[in-house]
């Protein structure tokens, strides 16, 4: 019953997008048709993650602060959805034990590297939580440019970059160091699909 009403949802919002974003999804083939693996965006808008997650065929899961789990009828598509709650600015491992345990499971994990909404322009330094897990669960990550101002019936462009392998560095996991320069690798890939033309 879960994944018919999963279905229904995420069609109906499928077609809502469609109709106000006219999202244009490139790269698509890049996404494993089995297998884990982190979907890494740059975060544009608050609705980002979500057209993403509507135009996949594979259920993506994501992370989200606590605090809009108040919220019942976020609760409700949260739950559907695959977005599990988690303490911001906490230094437990929840998010982390969450996440190896989704991609443990052969499933897909979107992380924000910037952390925030338009990050880099604001000049926050990227997260390199992304790289970390990726080292530790041993899977890819796949870069992702978002292009669009997510206003109504202006197009949005998603594209999807080659997935990344990051299994060598697994001695280094703790060279801070190396993982910053993984991680500004990492947003430079996104960059490039961000600003590439079409």
């Amino acid at each position: 019953m879960k994944k018919i009403l999963h279905a229904i949802v995420k069609g109906i919002y499928k077609m809502f997008a469609l109709i106000t974003y006219r999202p244009k999804i490139i790269g698509k083939e890049n996404i494993p048709d089995y297998g884990a693996a982190i979907i890494c965006p740059n975060h544009v808008h608050a609705l980002d993650s979500t057209i993403i997650i509507s135009n996949t065929k594979r259920r993506i899961n994501t992370l989200a602060k606590e605090e809009l789990f108040k919220n019942r009828f976020f609760r409700w598509i949260a739950t559907l959805f695959g977005i599990y709650p988690v303490k911001i600015n906490s230094k437990s491992m929840e998010s982390v034990k969450i996440s190896l345990k989704l991609l443990k499971n052969n499933e897909l994990l979107m992380i924000f590297p910037e952390g925030t909404r338009n990050g880099l322009a604001k000049g926050v330094k990227p997260k390199d939580g992304a790289i970390k897990i990726a080292i530790k669960a041993k899977v890819p990550i796949i870069p992702v440019g978002i292009i669009g101002e997510f206003k109504p019936f202006k197009k949005v462009f998603i594209k999807f970059g080659k997935p990344i392998d990051f299994s060598k560095y697994e001695s280094e996991i703790n060279n801070k160091e190396v993982l910053e320069n993984l991680t500004n690798n990492l947003m430079n890939e996104i960059i490039k699909l961000r600003d590439k033309k079409i």
